[in-house]
């Protein structure tokens, strides 16, 4: 790039104009919603969905192909236990730390990546199923690598990934779970804070939604091979008027342990319930119990619910 030079001299007006402009090209622009906030592209072409074989309910429904050969022969080094190198990037490891909250006097763990210790522009808390630890959704290799890839969407975005330990999935992890985003909260006013759950974990993201307190800071409930709630249907979410708290529902067609019929139920419940909710369901052809951890578009889904007025 060349600056040319004019005959007359710049005022100190038109010499700090000029470096601003030169600042401003300099940085990378990312396209933003109207609140401001945007996850930027990461390795979309990677990770986004591959054929849509369907759709229902305004799109709101798919129906997404899936090859185990494909999408995991064909994209793990070690089949379910590392991913090819191109789907991770470990600049995250820079900002991530092992870290520590109290709860009611214990103790517990936790994965932080990005803003841990700052002001967060968006928090996403990812809590796991039965027989996991903290360490499942802070591996940066298994499932494809979407781990990964989320922590680095969040990152780049100014915010906070977190992958905690709590006690159970009843009461006591519930308060456990509140606690901490209280505590993000309450350094990150406004700060949108979005709960994913896999399988069981499940069960805490509807006992936060069904606590008003907890609720009123839940911008969006991913549910990854997970449980549904009929108890939902009943807050204040779905009542008129009030806040609605986007619900994206990820599910295998083959899934042995929670059969995908039964989310289907509760996604159209909802739906009748209350309509236009904003509520999405992919269905994963063929895929399996795991399937939506490793195959969910966690851009896509995350920007859906900022522009859904996850906020």
């Amino acid at each position: 790039m060349t600056v040319s030079r004019t005959r007359r001299p710049f005022g100190i007006v038109g010499r700090i104009a000029m470096l601003g402009a030169l600042v401003a090209l300099a940085l990378p622009t990312a396209p933003v919603l109207a609140d401001g906030l945007r996850l930027a592209p990461y390795k979309d072409e990677l990770f986004q969905y591959g054929t849509v074989l369907e759709t229902r309910a305004d799109g709101d429904f798919r129906i997404v192909e899936y090859d185990e050969m494909r999408d995991i022969n064909g994209r793990d080094e070690i089949p379910e236990r590392k991913a090819q190198s191109k789907y991770v990037s470990l600049k995250t490891k820079r900002v991530e730390d092992h870290l520590a909250y109290k709860a009611d006097g214990r103790s517990l763990k936790y994965v932080g990546a990005g803003a841990t210790k700052k002001p967060a522009k968006a928090i996403v808390i990812y809590l796991h199923g039965q027989n996991g630890t903290r360490f499942q959704g802070a591996d940066d290799w298994t499932f494809g690598g979407n781990f990964n890839r989320v922590k680095n969407l969040t990152v780049a975005a100014g915010g906070a990934y977190l992958s905690p330990d709590f006690s159970d999935f009843e009461g006591t992890g519930t308060a456990e779970i509140k606690t901490l985003m209280l505590d993000y909260a309450s350094r990150s006013p406004g700060a949108p804070i979005f709960i994913a759950c896999g399988s069981y974990g499940g069960k805490l993201c509807w006992s936060l939604a069904r606590d008003p307190e907890a609720a009123s800071m839940i911008s969006g409930l991913i549910l990854l091979g997970s449980l549904n709630d009929p108890g939902f249907l009943k807050t204040a979410a779905m009542k008129p008027g009030g806040r609605k708290i986007p619900i994206f529902i990820g599910h295998g067609s083959r899934d042995p342990i929670i059969d995908w019929k039964t989310q289907q139920a509760f996604f159209d419940s909802v739906r009748k319930k209350s309509p236009g909710y904003p509520i999405k369901f992919v269905l994963f052809q063929n895929g399996n119990h795991g399937t939506p951890i490793r195959m969910t578009d966690w851009r896509e889904t995350l920007n859906w619910m900022l522009a859904a007025g996850g906020k």
